[in-house]
C-alpha cells in the first residue's frame, strides 16, 4: 500500500513547513532554509510524532552519520509513520550499525580514480569534480557517506589545478559537478566555475548532479537559472528522487524553471528496500517525474556502502520489477537498471 503524501494524509504543523520568502533575496532564502534544517533526532521525533522507542537508536546512528533534513522535505512526510518512504531514506536507524558481507566504506573505489585533486575520471570522455562535501540532506544509503571530504583542498589553487587537468585532456567533453551537492555552493562560485569550464574548447556539456531541486526546490532561483542558461556549455541537471511523494508542486515548478532555462533535466533513483521496491511505487515515480518534465534516467542497484545493507534488494527481484514496469509504461518512462562496478568502462546494465 502506498503511504499518503502530506497533501493526501496527515500534515505537519506549520513550524516545519516552507516559510514564505517575502522580500528575502533568492540566495538568502535558500541558504536560510538550509540553515534551519532539522539536525537533531529528538526534534525530528517531536515534529513528526514518531514512536519514542526508536529514538535512542536514531541518536546512536546519527553519531556515525549525522542527520540532516530540510523542513520543507520533512513537511511531505506522514506524521507518526516511521515507515514513510521519504522518512526512511533519511532517518537514522539501528540497522546502520549491522555488518553485511561485501558492504565497505568505499564501494566504488573512488580513492583510486583521482586524476587531479578532487577530479575523478572513471569513464571515457567525462570527468567528475567533487566540488564540496556539503549536502542539503543526508541520505542514509549514500555511497559517499564515508568519503574523506575533509582531505579535499580548499581555495582557488585546487580549482585551478582541476581546470588545468581538464584543459590538458582533449578526450574529455563533459564536466560533471558532484559532491556532496554542488548546489550547496553559492551561485557566484558556481558561475565562476562554469565560466572557467566554458573557456576549455573541447568541453561541450556541464552536468550537475543535485538533490537540492527535490529536497530544497527554493534553490532553483533566478541567480542559479541566470548563470545556468548563460553558459556556452549545454547544461544537464540530474536530480535524485526515489518516490513519487517527493515530486511536490514546488519540485515540479523548480524542474520546469530549469527546462525553461535550457537545461536537460533527468532523474536517477536508487532501488531501496521498504521505499520503492514495488512496481506501483516505481511506476508512480516515473509518471510524477514526467508530469514535471523530467525523464527517468537510471535506476541504480544499491552501492554496497557500509551502513546501508538493510536497503539491499537482490538483482533478480530488481529485474522483475523493471520487467513489470516495461509492461505498464512506455519505454521512455522506464529507467535503465544499472549497477556501478569499480573499473568498468560504464554503468553496467542489469539484464531483465
Amino acid at each position: 500500500m502506498e503511504h499518503a503524501s502530506a497533501s493526501e494524509g496527515d500534515t505537519l504543523a506549520s513550524p516545519i513547513g516552507r516559510a514564505s520568502g517575502g522580500d528575502e533575496p533568492d540566495g538568502a532564502r535558500w541558504q536560510r532554509l538550509l540553515a534551519e534544517a532539522i539536525r537533531d533526532p529528538q526534534e525530528l521525533w517531536r515534529v513528526l510524532d514518531l514512536p519514542p522507542a526508536a529514538l535512542p537508536a536514531a541518536r546512536s546512528s546519527a553519531k556515525l552519520f549525522p542527520l540532516l533534513i530540510p523542513r520543507g522535505f520533512a513537511a511531505l512526510m506522514q506524521v507518526g509513520n516511521l515507515n514513510d518512504p521519504l522518512l526512511r531514506q533519511v532517518v537514522p536507524l539501528a540497522e546502520e550499525s549491522q555488518a553485511h558481507p561485501g558492504f565497505v566504506r568505499d564501494p566504488l573505489r573512488e580513492s583510486g580514480a583521482g586524476h587531479a585533486v578532487g577530479l575523478l575520471q572513471k569513464y571515457q570522455g567525462r570527468a567528475l569534480l567533487v566540488t564540496t562535501g556539503a549536502c542539503a540532506v543526508h541520505c542514509r544509503y549514500c555511497f559517499r557517506r564515508h568519503f574523506p571530504y575533509a582531505d579535499l583542498p580548499r581555495g582557488r589553487r585546487w580549482w585551478s589545478d582541476a581546470m588545468a587537468a581538464l584543459a590538458a585532456d582533449p578526450t574529455v567533453s563533459e564536466l560533471i559537478l558532484s559532491g556532496g551537492d554542488p548546489l550547496t555552493l553559492p551561485d557566484s562560485q558556481l558561475a565562476a566555475l562554469a565560466d572557467d569550464a566554458s573557456a576549455i574548447p573541447h568541453l561541450r556539456r556541464l552536468r550537475i548532479h543535485s538533490r537540492l531541486p527535490v529536497v530544497l526546490p527554493e534553490r532553483v532561483d533566478r541567480a542559479f537559472l541566470s548563470w545556468l542558461g548563460a553558459s556556452r556549455l549545454r547544461p544537464v541537471v540530474v536530480i535524485h528522487a526515489n518516490h513519487a511523494n517527493e515530486i511536490s508542486d514546488d519540485v515540479t515548478a523548480a524542474c520546469r524553471r530549469m527546462l525553461e532555462a535550457g537545461a536537460v533535466v533527468l532523474n536517477q533513483s536508487v532501488l531501496l528496500a521498504g521505499i520503492n521496491d514495488r512496481v506501483d511505487a516505481l511506476a508512480a515515480l516515473s509518471e510524477a517525474l514526467f508530469r514535471a518534465g523530467v525523464l527517468p534516467y537510471y535506476l541504480h542497484a544499491l552501492d554496497r556502502v557500509e551502513g546501508a545493507g538493510h536497503f539491499q534488494i537482490e538483482e533478480g527481484t530488481a529485474a522483475g520489477l523493471v520487467r513489470e514496469m516495461a509492461a505498464r509504461l512506455p519505454g521512455y518512462l522506464v529507467p535503465k537498471l544499472v549497477r556501478e562496478v569499480p573499473g568498468a568502462a560504464s554503468k553496467v546494465p542489469i539484464p531483465w
